[in-house]
C-alpha cells in the first residue's frame, strides 16, 4: 500500500502507523519489522518537520520517533511524550504505536509505562489502549499474564531472567504485567488470554467484545505465544483502529509484525516479491559497546577470537573533568592507530555484569554527588565525541553500537537525523543507512544494537556482511 491522501486542504499524507521507541536500539527493531513487510518507513531521531514529510519523506507508509522515554521520570515524560503524540495525532496515522522494550523494562521513577498510557488515553481516548509486548521473532512471550524471554538458548520467566532480573535500573521482580503496571498506573488492566484467542476470527472477537462489556478496562493486555495467534490478536487491534481516528496502541515490535500478518492476509502491503538484499563485508569495523549485559559479553569474546581488537574505555577517568582530555586523546589516538593498520575494533566500557570496574565507576559517580543512572548521559557524551573524531578522521564506511544510551548519543553526535533500514542481519539488529546534516556521515551504515540482540558471532557478521 502506498501512502493515501489525508485531506487536500493540509496537503498531508495518510499513513498506516507512527510510533515512538522509547529507546534508541528498540525504535530500529521496529524499523526492520515494518522494512520486512515491504513498507516504506523512516526513523527520525529529532522530531520531524511538516516540510519534511510533505517533501523529502512524502511518500511514506510508516515513520517513528527514536526517543528515551525507557530513560526519563514520569515528569520528564509528560514534557517529551505531550506534544511529541499530539503531532502524531495530527499526523493522521491510522495507529500511533509507543514502542516499548520487549522485556518492559521500566519502573514508577523511571521509563513508566504506565505514564506513557495515561498521556497516549488522554489524547486519542478509544475504549481502551491494547497492550502487546509479546514477539515470537525475537523469542518473547506472553502466557496468562506473566511475561517470558529468551537468554541464550533457554525461556526464562521474566523475574527470573538472568539479565532483566539483575537490571541496574529496572530490574523485573514480577513477571505478570498486570501486577507491574498496577506500581506505574491507576488505570484498569484486563488480559485476552491465550484461551480467547482460539477460535475464529468472529469467535475471538465476540470474547473481545464480552470481555470490554463486562469488564470495561481502560488497557487490554493481550497475550502471545506464537505467529497465528499473535495475527488473531492484530486483527483484533486493526479492527479497533478502523473504527476510530488514530488508535493509541502500547507494545514492542509483536505490534508491527502483528499488524502486518494482518495486512497481508488483507491485501494492503505491497506485493511479497522483493529483491534479495546483498550486505557486502568491510575492510574495518568498529564497535562501540556501552552495553554491559551478559550476550554482549559473549559478543566481544567471540569477537576478540575473531580477530578484533579490543580497546577497553577508561570511563573511570573520562567522568573526571581534570583526567578526562588527556585519557580521551590517548584512547582517541590508540583506535585510530589500529583502524588505520586495517584492523577491526571493539571498544567497550564494559566486558559484562560482573566487570569490576562498574562499582569504581559507580563511586566516582557518588564521590561527584553523581547517580548510577547519569553513568548512561556521561558514557554516551563521552563516546559520541570520540565516534565522530574516528569516523571522520579514518573514513569508516560502516559501525556497530551496542546499548540504547549509547546509540542516542552517538548518533546524535554524528548529526543524524533519521534512519532507513537496509538489510535484516539478525532479529532485532538491522543494517541501517543514515541521513544526516554533515555530508561526510550522510551516508553511512551502522546497527544499534540492544544488549540482549544477536547471537554470538554477530560482530563479526556485521563486519563479513550476509546474503540474504
Amino acid at each position: 500500500m502506498n501512502a493515501m491522501k489525508l485531506s487536500n486542504d493540509h496537503d498531508q499524507v495518510k499513513r498506516l502507523l507512527c510510533f515512538y521507541g522509547d529507546d534508541f536500539t528498540g525504535s530500529t527493531d521496529v524499523l526492520e519489522a515494518l522494512f520486512q513487510a515491504g513498507l516504506k518507513t523512516i526513523l527520525f531521531l529529532e522530531p520531524p518537520t511538516l516540510e519534511m514529510l510533505r517533501e523529502q519523506f512524502r511518500n511514506l507508509d510508516c515513520y517513528g520517533v527514536a526517543g528515551v522515554g525507557r530513560s526519563l521520570s514520569p515528569e520528564d515524560m509528560e514534557r517529551e511524550l505531550r506534544p511529541l503524540l499530539t503531532t502524531m495525532k495530527k499526523a493522521g496515522a491510522a495507529v500511533v504505536h509507543y514502542k516499548i522494550c520487549s522485556t518492559f523494562d521500566s519502573s514508577p521513577e523511571i521509563g513508566s509505562i504506565g505514564k506513557a498510557m495515561e498521556i497516549g488515553r488522554d489524547l486519542f481516548g478509544g475504549r481502551y489502549v491494547p497492550l502487546l509486548v509479546g514477539v515470537p521473532y525475537l523469542r518473547r512471550y506472553t502466557l496468562f499474564g506473566n511475561h517470558f524471554a529468551a537468554a541464550g538458548e533457554r525461556i526464562h520467566r521474566l523475574d527470573r531472567h538472568p539479565t532483566m532480573s539483575q537490571h541496574p535500573v529496572t530490574p523485573m521482580v514480577e513477571a505478570d504485567l498486570r501486577k507491574h503496571l498496577q506500581k506505574q498506573t491507576k488505570m484498569q488492566t484486563s488480559l485476552f488470554d491465550i484461551i480467547a484467542l482460539e477460535g475464529s476470527d468472529k469467535e475471538v472477537h465476540g470474547k473481545l467484545e464480552q470481555l470490554i462489556e463486562t469488564e470495561q478496562p481502560e488497557v487490554i493486555l493481550f497475550d502471545v505465544l506464537d505467529e497465528s495467534r499473535l495475527e488473531k490478536a492484530g486483527r483484533l487491534i486493526w479492527q479497533e483502529a478502523n473504527d476510530g481516528e488514530g488508535l493509541f496502541v502500547v507494545g514492542s515490535s509483536g505490534v508491527e509484525y502483528a499488524l502486518n500478518a494482518c495486512w497481508k492476509a488483507d491485501g494492503i502491503l505491497p506485493p511479497a516479491e522483493r529483491k534479495v538484499v546483498a550486505v557486502e563485508s568491510v575492510d574495518r569495523l568498529l564497535v562501540v559497546s556501552g552495553s554491559c549485559s551478559p550476550v554482549t559479553e559473549k559478543q566481544i569474546q567471540r569477537a576478540l577470537e575473531a580477530g578484533f581488537i579490543g580497546i577497553r574505555v577508561p570511563m573511570n577517568e573520562l567522568i573526571q573533568p581534570e583526567l578526562a582530555q588527556e585519557a580521551q586523546l590517548r584512547l582517541q589516538q590508540e583506535v585510530r592507530s589500529a583502524l588505520e593498520n586495517g584492523q577491526s575494533v571493539v571498544l567497550y566500557t564494559a566486558s559484562g555484569p560482573q566487570d569490576q570496574t562498574i562499582a569504581l565507576i559507580r563511586e566516582t559517580l557518588a564521590a561527584r554527588g553523581l547517580k548510577a543512572e547519569d553513568s548512561g548521559r556521561l558514557f554516551g557524551q563521552a563516546l559520541g565525541r570520540l565516534t565522530r573524531e574516528l569516523v571522520a578522521e579514518t573514513g569508516l564506511s560502516r559501525i556497530l553500537i551496542a546499548g540504547g544510551d549509547t546509540s542516542g548519543y552517538i548518533t546524535r553526535e554524528l548529526g543524524i537525523y533519521a534512519l532507513a533500514c537496509k538489510a535484516a542481519l539478525e532479529p532485532g539488529g538491522p543494517l541501517c543507512r543514515a541521513y544526516s546534516t554533515e555530508p561526510q556521515f550522510d551516508g553511512l551504515e551502522l546497527v544499534l544494537k540492544g544488549g540482549q540482540v544477536g547471537g554470538e558471532n554477530f560482530f563479526d557478521k556485521v563486519r563479513v556482511g550476509t546474503t540474504l
